[in-house]
C-alpha cells in the first residue's frame, strides 16, 4: 500500500484509524490514529511499496512487543502483507530530552537519573536480544505521567536498516552520549543533533562534561568519558553494555514520580505515630500561665474589723479543703479499678500503633480473576515492592476509566508469608487523579475469601489505606475498581507498597 493512497480516516486491522501524519521518510510514515476499541490514541508506522525492510521491521515490532519494562515503548500490533503493512506501538506524550535541554543543561543528579532509567531498560532488552543502535535525545522521554521511556528500541534500527558486531557496546556509548548531553547541553557527535550543538573539542578531541560545564561532579564526569569518549579514558575501562552503565549510576538520585504536599490536619492518617505524641507533648509544654489574680488594693482606712473577718472565711475554706482531698484520696487507695477505668482509649490505641512496623511481603503478583487469564502483568509485579520509588507495576490499559466495562476490579495481590494482622498499607500510586482502590485482606488468595477492609475514592499519588476495623490475614490485595486517564491511557499504576503491621496474627 503506497503512502499516497494512505490518508487520515483510513482504518487498519479494522480498529485503527489514522488521524494525523506525524513525519514521512523514506517510504515509511508515522501517524497518530485513534484505537478505536480501547479509544486510545496509539502510534501508527505504515509503509510505501518501495520501502526496502518492511519484513525487518515488523520482525523487530514483534519482538519487542514481548517487553515488559514499563520503560520501553510498548508495541501493540503489527501486521505485514502485500496490501496492508503497519506497526501499531504506545502513543507517548511528554518531553524529549531535547524539549528539556531547550533552556540549557540539566542538573547533574537530574540528567543521571534519567540516563540510568534508561540504562536499566535498554539492560532488560539486551537480556532479550533486542538492541536499539541508534539511541539520540528524542528518543528519551520524560511522559506527562513523570517517568522515563525510551523509544523505538529494536524498530528504530530496522527502520534504519541498522546493524553492528557490537551491539551492547555501541547502546553504552548511546547512553554515555545522552549523559553529555544531559550535563553539558552539546552532542558528542560530527554534527549537530536536534538543534544541540556540536561538542567542543581540544586537539581533534571531544572534551569532557566537566571541560563543557562548571559543577559537573567528578564521577559523572567519568562515566561519561568511560561510556563515550575513548580517547579521554586514561586507562580506565570502558563501560561496555546498558547493564554496565546502569551500574555505574546506580546510586544516584532517580527523577521522582510524584510530588505532593499532605494536609496538616487530620494529622493522624499521615503523620508518625511518634511525631503525634511529640506534637500532644508541646502543646502541653506550651500552654500559657494562669492569669495572676488581681491584687486587691490597701485599704485606705477603717478596714481592721473586715479583714480579719476575711481572713477567718480564708481559714475555714483552706481546712475544708484539705478535708475534702484527703477523703478523696482515701476512696481512691480503697478502689483499685478506679485508675484503670481512667485510662484513655485514645492513649492504648497510640501505643499499640506505635509499634507497627514495615514487613516486606514474599510474593507480588498481578491479579485478574475476572479476566480471561487470571493474570494481569504478573512479570512486572515485583517492581511495586522492589524499594525503588522510579519503578512500577501498571495494570493493562483500558478503554476507559471502568476497566473498558469488561470487569469489576483488577489488582495486585501481595503474599506476606503468613497470616499477620494488617495495621495499614501504603501505596504510591500514579500522579494522575481519579483512582478509587479497596484495601482486601484475607487467608486465602481468591477474590470471595478476600474482605474488603478499607477503600479511597481519587486516590493519587502517595494513599494510606487503613482497615476501618482490625483485619488480619496472609494475602492484602489492592484492588483497583476505577483507573485514572495516564499519558493517554486508562491504567492503574503502584510505584511502590509499604505493608504495616503491629506482628503476627
Amino acid at each position: 500500500m503506497s503512502t499516497s493512497a494512505v490518508e487520515p480516516g483510513t482504518r487498519l486491522a479494522e480498529r485503527f484509524r489514522l488521524e494525523d501524519r506525524v513525519t514521512e521518510s523514506d517510504g515509511a510514515t508515522l501517524w497518530k490514529a485513534i484505537d478505536e476499541i480501547l479509544a486510545r490514541p496509539v502510534a501508527v508506522h505504515t509503509f510505501g511499496p518501495d520501502f526496502p525492510r518492511v519484513h525487518e521491521v515488523v520482525t523487530a515490532a514483534r519482538a519487542a512487543s514481548r517487553l515488559t519494562d514499563p520503560r520501553l515503548t510498548q508495541v501493540f500490533d503489527a501486521g505485514e502483507d502485500d496490501k496492508h503493512s503497519y506497526v501499531v506501538s504506545e502513543w507517548v506524550t511528554g518531553e524529549t530530552l531535547t524539549d528539556l535541554l531547550a533552556a540549557g543543561p540539566l542538573e547533574p543528579d537530574r540528567a543521571a537519573g534519567l540516563v540510568a532509567e534508561a540504562a536499566e531498560a535498554l539492560a532488560h532488552a539486551h537480556e532479550a536480544k533486542l538492541y536499539h543502535l541508534c539511541l539520540r535525545p528524542s528518543h528519551l522521554v520524560w511522559t506527562t505521567g513523570n517517568t522515563v521511556k525510551v523509544l523505538g528500541v529494536a524498530v528504530d534500527a530496522a527502520l534504519s536498516g541498522l546493524t553492528t558486531d557490537q551491539p551492547a557496546l555501541d547502546d553504552a556509548e548511546g547512553l554515555g552520549r545522552l549523559l553529555y548531553a544531559g550535563l553539558t547541553g552539546h552532542w558528542p557527535g560530527d554534527e549537530e543533533e536536534g538543534g544541540l550543538p556540536a561538542a567542543p573539542m581540544i586537539d581533534g578531541h571531544f572534551c569532557s562534561p566537566r571541560q563543557v560545564t562548571a559543577g559537573v561532579p567528578n564521577y559523572l564526569d567519568t562515566v561519561t568519558v568511560r561510556a563515550c569518549l575513548p580517547e579521554s579514558r586514561k586507562g580506565q575501562g570502558a563501560l561496555s553494555s546498558p547493564s554496565e552503565v546502569a551500574e555505574a549510576l546506580a546510586d544516584v538520585a532517580r527523577p521522582m514520580p510524584i510530588a505532593i504536599s499532605y494536609p496538616s490536619t487530620p494529622a493522624v492518617a499521615s503523620a508518625s505515630h511518634t511525631e503525634g505524641l511529640d506534637i500532644a507533648h508541646r502543646q502541653q509544654r506550651t500552654m500559657p500561665p494562669p492569669p495572676p489574680v488581681p491584687r486587691r488594693p490597701p485599704s485606705q482606712g477603717g478596714g481592721n474589723v473586715l479583714n480579719r473577718v476575711l481572713m477567718t472565711l480564708v481559714v475555714l475554706l483552706v481546712i475544708a479543703a484539705v478535708g475534702v482531698g484527703a477523703w478523696t484520696i482515701g476512696r481512691s487507695l480503697g478502689s483499685p479499678a478506679t485508675p484503670e477505668a481512667s485510662v484513655s482509649p485514645t492513649t492504648g490505641k497510640s501505643s499499640a500503633s506505635a509499634s507497627a512496623q514495615a514487613v516486606k511481603p514474599d510474593k507480588a503478583k498481578g491479579f485478574d480473576p475476572l479476566g480471561d487469564d487470571g493474570d494481569e502483568k504478573s512479570d512486572i509485579a515485583e517492581l511495586a515492592i522492589d524499594g525503588k520509588p522510579s519503578t512500577a507495576w501498571t495494570t493493562q490499559s483500558y478503554g476507559n476509566a471502568e476497566l473498558g466495562n469488561l470487569k469489576k476490579g483488577v489488582g495486585l495481590l501481595l503474599d506476606m508469608g503468613k497470616s499477620m494482622q494488617i495495621s495499614d498499607v501504603v501505596a504510591t500510586l500514579g500522579k494522575a487523579g481519579g483512582a478509587s482502590v479497596e484495601l482486601k485482606v484475607g487467608d486465602s488468595p481468591e477474590l470471595g475469601s478476600l474482605k474488603t477492609v478499607a477503600t479511597q475514592k481519587s486516590a493519587s499519588g502517595k494513599t494510606t489505606l487503613t482497615p476501618d476495623d482490625p483485619a488480619s490475614g496472609r494475602y492484602v490485595l489492592i484492588w483497583f475498581t476505577r483507573v485514572p486517564a495516564d499519558a493517554g491511557q486508562f491504567r492503574g499504576t503502584i510505584y511502590e507498597v509499604v505493608v504495616h503491621s503491629p506482628g503476627s496474627a
